[in-house]
């Protein structure tokens, strides 16, 4: 029990990113964000990952490929694409395409490591997809027709194909790594990242209104979907499996549009809970094979 709260926990903490990110995200622009976001979670860690960090420091600079990638796929530019999306679409469709995470890691998978899909897999990499396909299109034959996309949906698929490379290298490297101090060492490493991307936002930096809800909203990001969240999921692998803990993700999309609704005052379409449906079913067709093959 205690683990399903913590991934449940979790779910909301990652849905939240969404929620308080897009008014925090049409104040502060994305690349800055993103990089404030990191500089208070560095801040929260510091106390927690030091001593791994000071004891480790002949393996982060043996891993430091590894390092660099999680760090540029998972936190800089993951980041910056979801961010940049919130400027275009709603909360809803971004918890809905975020809700296809482990199709797009299926799929990367297939193509890099030609890792083969079984029936079911394939069918539930192309419920999923009609799921997001649906969304982006709002079901209308016109805006297929005319490639009238929302940019937008486009830029949070392009957010889902960052994190499925992400979800690979965590897969093939962070057993190598103390949690605490690899959550510091790849804080910091992206901040480092950040600070020369930031230049393309100089002009922009100087109108942001620092009012008391932009910067709680942005202490919110660097503590509970960087921190928290992380270590919530983590805990709930280590209880109950990684197959049946990444079914939790499933609850993403929902808490999204509960959160989208009361707090952004977000319209529910009818469009976006067929697409979310589609979305959690193919994703579970998927997880229930890898469950079953364990």
């Amino acid at each position: 029990m205690k683990a399903y709260l913590l991934l449940i926990l979790a779910a909301i903490f990652y849905a939240g990113n969404l929620i308080v990110g897009k008014p925090v995200a049409q104040e502060i622009p994305p690349i800055t964000l993103s990089f404030l976001r990191y500089i208070v979670a560095v801040l929260v860690i510091i106390p927690f990952g030091y001593r791994e960090w000071k004891n480790n420091k002949d393996l982060w600079k043996k891993e430091w490929k590894a390092i660099l990638a999680l760090s540029a796929t998972g936190l800089v530019l993951f980041n910056i694409f979801v961010y940049l999306a919130l400027n275009y679409t709603t909360s809803i469709n971004a918890g809905i395409v975020e809700g296809t995470a482990p199709i797009f890691t299926l799929i990367l998978t297939f193509i890099i490591f030609n890792e083969r899909f079984s029936r079911k897999q394939m069918l539930g990499v192309f419920i999923s997809l009609f799921g997001v396909f649906f969304v982006i299109t709002k079901g209308s034959w016109e805006i297929i027709t005319n490639l009238q996309f929302n940019s937008g949906d486009l830029i949070m698929i392009l957010a889902m194909i960052t994190w499925a490379f992400y979800s690979i290298f965590i897969k093939q490297h962070t057993w190598k790594f103390p949690t605490y101090g690899a959550l510091l060492v790849m804080a910091v490493v992206s901040i480092i990242i950040f600070i020369p991307l930031m230049t393309i936002e100089m002009g922009q930096i100087g109108s942001i209104d620092w009012s008391w809800e932009v910067i709680s909203g942005l202490l919110y990001l660097g503590i509970f979907p960087s921190l928290i969240a992380l270590l919530a999921y983590n805990k709930g692998i280590e209880a109950i499996g990684p197959s049946r803990a990444s079914v939790f993700l499933n609850l993403i999309p929902v808490f999204t549009m509960i959160g989208a609704v009361i707090f952004l005052e977000e319209q529910l379409t009818w469009v976006q809970v067929i697409g979310s449906l589609f979305v959690i079913f193919g994703v579970l067709i998927t997880n229930r094979v890898k469950v079953n093959k364990q």
